[in-house]
């Protein structure tokens, strides 16, 4: 018995090569569901504005396909699918134009993991490439700063190696099916991740490593991170598309300067003529994006909620974002004493505030009430 039903159909779906996440959206507000859409004949999916070689497609693999064998599969191996229905989808993805529908991953996500920033650049990595992304990982991991790469031979998989020394969480975005590892010299490394981090692949279990699978990946590297630091990258690399992706989305971007005659540096270098951030010192990232204030967000977060106003907001606010104003009213209180209460709720990690004012309720926090309420 597959315990939420419908996100079966959304796994479906990423089976299907050409549905995207606007192809699947216009099918769930077309049909109402992911099940509907799935089931429903190939005259009603060309009416929803799927081409009839797209619809041919879907009903091949609809033949093909036993839906619940796939959940067997991802379940044996210990896969966890989210969705954008899902809570513990990673918020600041979920704000980019167009995010994936489902993720696959393995490992877990963390509250925690919001604080987050992408490390990347070249497989060909010199010396100093592997010095510096040693120190700047090493240093958010040790902020408390999970640390997000490609898991991709060099820069990557030094990022990935400098934030578990450290001891901090690392998560890697691949172009491949998180059951699938690319390189294979670095299973295990993988392996090492998923227990303080995780990988994580918007392609179905099985999917294996393709170039044209890569650059797309890229966007979740940048969509996951608050900013995104290029270490070492040639001028048409990966690392230059996860560069800008992360500008598209209104994110950061740290590049590291290098010797002007240096192949690697010369992604690095133009970047920081175009406006990026010349990453001098690792801890200038810290104060940059003002993350030297984790750990004091990590204090406040373990606190339990036993203030009586902010237990009466945290029944009033759902997964969906509800405006401060409907808050006080349905709270009936002053503003100002919701203000101060919403803003103690967002560092113990109950709330999250949207944007405008909106606010919606963060995962786990829940657990801490029924704790509190056991105690």
């Amino acid at each position: 018995m597959i315990e939420n039903q419908s996100r079966l159909y959304w796994v479906a779906f990423t089976l299907v090569k050409g549905i995207g996440a606007v192809r699947f959206r216009a099918l769930l507000e077309y049909f109402g569901s992911a099940e509907n859409a799935w089931q429903a004949p190939g005259e009603a999916l060309r009416e929803a504005g799927l081409g009839q070689k797209l619809v041919e497609n879907l009903l091949k693999v609809r033949s093909q396909v036993v839906l619940e064998k796939v959940w067997q599969q991802i379940e044996s191996q210990g896969i966890q699918v989210l969705t954008w229905e899902d809570q513990n989808y990673p918020p600041r993805l979920k704000q980019v134009e167009q995010p994936p529908p489902v993720l696959y991953l393995r490992g877990d996500l963390r509250p925690e993991d919001d604080w987050a920033v992408a490390v990347v650049g070249t497989r060909r990595i010199t010396a100093y490439g592997q010095q510096v992304a040693e120190d700047v990982a090493a240093t958010l991991a040790r902020a408390g700063v999970t640390v997000v790469s490609g898991l991709a031979r060099g820069v990557d998989g030094v990022a990935h190696q400098s934030a578990l020394k450290a001891g901090g969480r690392t998560v890697a975005i691949l172009g491949s099916g998180v059951d699938h590892i690319y390189p294979p010299e670095h299973t295990r490394l993988a392996e090492q991740m998923i227990a303080r981090g995780g990988v994580m692949s918007d392609y179905p279990p099985g999917t294996p490593p393709d170039a044209a699978n890569f650059p797309p990946r890229n966007r979740i590297i940048s969509g996951m991170s608050m900013a995104t630091v290029i270490v070492e990258a040639g001028i048409d690399s990966g690392a230059m598309i996860t560069a800008r992706f992360a500008i598209e989305q209104g994110r950061e971007v740290f590049a590291v300067p290098g010797n002007i005659y240096g192949a690697q540096s010369q992604g690095p270098n133009r970047l920081i003529r175009e406006g990026a951030r010349p990453l001098l010192n690792p801890k200038d990232l810290l104060e940059a994006l003002n993350l030297n204030q984790v750990v004091e967000h990590r204090t406040a977060r373990s606190a339990l909620p036993t203030d009586p106003v902010e237990a009466l907001l945290y029944q009033l606010i759902g997964a969906e974002p509800v405006y401060i104003d409907e808050l006080r009213a349905q709270a009936g209180m002053p503003i100002e004493k919701v203000t101060a209460a919403l803003a103690m709720m967002e560092l113990k990690g109950m709330v999250r505030q949207v944007g405008g004012m909106n606010y919606t309720k963060i995962r786990d926090a829940q657990a801490d009430y029924v704790a509190a309420g056991e105690s």
